[in-house]
Protein backbone atom coordinates (compact mmCIF):
# COMPACT_ATOMS: atom_id res chain seq x y z
CA UNK A 1 0.00 0.00 0.00
CA UNK A 2 2.78 2.58 1.47
CA UNK A 3 6.27 2.06 -0.11
CA UNK A 4 7.75 4.79 1.29
CA UNK A 5 7.20 7.90 3.79
CA UNK A 6 9.00 10.69 4.21
CA UNK A 7 9.29 13.46 6.74
CA UNK A 8 11.04 16.75 6.70
CA UNK A 9 12.92 17.21 10.52
CA UNK A 10 11.70 20.38 11.93
CA UNK A 11 14.61 20.75 14.27
CA UNK A 12 17.07 18.91 15.91
CA UNK A 13 17.80 17.98 19.75
CA UNK A 14 21.19 18.75 21.49
CA UNK A 15 22.12 16.66 24.80
CA UNK A 16 25.62 16.09 26.47
CA UNK A 17 25.25 12.12 24.87
CA UNK A 18 27.68 12.41 22.27
CA UNK A 19 27.73 8.17 21.46
CA UNK A 20 25.33 6.72 23.33
CA UNK A 21 22.11 7.76 25.27
CA UNK A 22 21.10 6.39 28.51
CA UNK A 23 17.93 4.61 28.93
CA UNK A 24 15.33 6.92 29.36
CA UNK A 25 14.73 5.95 32.93
CA UNK A 26 18.02 6.83 33.76
CA UNK A 27 17.94 10.40 32.00
CA UNK A 28 15.40 12.14 34.09
CA UNK A 29 17.92 14.69 34.93
CA UNK A 30 20.24 15.11 31.47
CA UNK A 31 19.26 18.57 30.15
CA UNK A 32 19.45 19.74 26.58
CA UNK A 33 18.05 22.04 23.78
CA UNK A 34 15.83 21.42 20.77
CA UNK A 35 16.47 24.00 18.09
CA UNK A 36 13.65 24.18 15.83
CA UNK A 37 14.36 25.34 12.66
CA UNK A 38 13.31 29.32 12.09
CA UNK A 39 10.47 28.14 9.39
CA UNK A 40 8.71 26.05 11.65
CA UNK A 41 8.71 28.99 14.91
CA UNK A 42 5.24 30.27 14.50
CA UNK A 43 4.58 26.43 15.40
CA UNK A 44 5.85 26.76 19.10
CA UNK A 45 3.24 29.36 19.82
CA UNK A 46 1.85 28.80 23.38
CA UNK A 47 4.12 25.72 24.15
CA UNK A 48 5.40 27.68 26.87
CA UNK A 49 2.42 26.93 28.08
CA UNK A 50 2.17 23.30 28.82
CA UNK A 51 5.25 21.31 31.33
CA UNK A 52 5.78 18.09 29.61
CA UNK A 53 6.21 17.64 25.69
CA UNK A 54 6.21 14.79 23.51
CA UNK A 55 9.27 14.95 21.13
CA UNK A 56 8.84 12.18 17.97
CA UNK A 57 12.04 11.92 16.73
CA UNK A 58 14.53 9.87 14.06
CA UNK A 59 17.41 7.54 15.31
CA UNK A 60 19.89 8.75 12.58
CA UNK A 61 22.42 6.59 14.10
CA UNK A 62 20.90 3.44 14.00
CA UNK A 63 21.59 1.39 10.97
CA UNK A 64 20.68 -2.01 12.97
CA UNK A 65 17.12 -2.90 12.54
CA UNK A 66 15.77 -6.44 14.62
CA UNK A 67 12.70 -7.98 15.87
CA UNK A 68 13.60 -9.56 18.86
CA UNK A 69 15.93 -7.46 21.34
CA UNK A 70 17.32 -8.48 24.86
CA UNK A 71 15.64 -5.82 27.43
CA UNK A 72 18.53 -3.67 29.31
CA UNK A 73 16.13 -3.27 32.20
CA UNK A 74 15.63 -7.17 32.71
CA UNK A 75 17.77 -9.11 30.26
CA UNK A 76 14.41 -10.57 28.59
CA UNK A 77 13.75 -11.14 25.12
CA UNK A 78 11.14 -9.52 23.66
CA UNK A 79 9.75 -8.08 20.30
CA UNK A 80 10.69 -5.38 19.37
CA UNK A 81 7.83 -3.66 19.65
CA UNK A 82 7.30 -4.47 23.90
CA UNK A 83 10.40 -2.49 24.10
CA UNK A 84 11.90 1.01 23.54
CA UNK A 85 15.03 -0.38 22.03
CA UNK A 86 16.12 1.95 18.95
CA UNK A 87 16.71 -1.17 16.62
CA UNK A 88 13.14 -0.70 14.97
CA UNK A 89 12.12 -1.29 11.38
CA UNK A 90 11.85 2.32 11.40
CA UNK A 91 13.85 4.49 12.92
CA UNK A 92 11.35 6.42 14.93
CA UNK A 93 11.72 7.22 19.00
CA UNK A 94 9.23 9.50 21.20
CA UNK A 95 10.74 10.74 24.64
CA UNK A 96 8.42 13.19 26.80
CA UNK A 97 10.31 15.75 27.96
CA UNK A 98 10.01 18.21 30.62
CA UNK A 99 9.65 22.00 28.95
CA UNK A 100 12.07 24.24 31.34
CA UNK A 101 11.21 26.69 29.07
CA UNK A 102 11.50 28.58 25.55
CA UNK A 103 13.70 31.36 24.17
CA UNK A 104 12.41 32.05 20.75
CA UNK A 105 12.98 28.61 18.67
CA UNK A 106 14.70 27.36 21.15
CA UNK A 107 13.10 24.86 23.70
CA UNK A 108 15.19 24.25 26.93
CA UNK A 109 14.34 20.31 27.92
CA UNK A 110 14.94 18.22 31.33
CA UNK A 111 15.14 14.26 30.42
CA UNK A 112 16.75 13.76 27.57
CA UNK A 113 17.81 10.55 26.53
CA UNK A 114 18.50 11.24 22.90
CA UNK A 115 22.53 11.63 21.58
CA UNK A 116 23.52 14.65 20.38
CA UNK A 117 22.39 16.34 16.65
CA UNK A 118 19.74 13.93 16.44
CA UNK A 119 16.83 14.93 14.07
CA UNK A 120 13.48 15.93 15.62
CA UNK A 121 10.96 15.64 13.58
CA UNK A 122 7.18 16.60 15.30
CA UNK A 123 6.46 17.71 18.97
CA UNK A 124 2.89 17.59 20.55
CA UNK A 125 2.21 18.41 24.14
CA UNK A 126 0.79 15.92 26.85
CA UNK A 127 -0.25 17.51 29.46
CA UNK A 128 -3.35 20.36 30.17
CA UNK A 129 -1.85 24.04 29.64
CA UNK A 130 -0.25 25.65 33.17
Amino acid sequence: MFDCIEYKPIGIIKTPFKEKAPYQYFASKAEGKIEIFKEYEKGLEGIENFQRILVIFHFHKMNEKLLKVRRRIDGKIKGIFATRAPTRPNAIGISWLDLMRRDRNILYVKGVDMIDGTPVIDIKVIEDEL
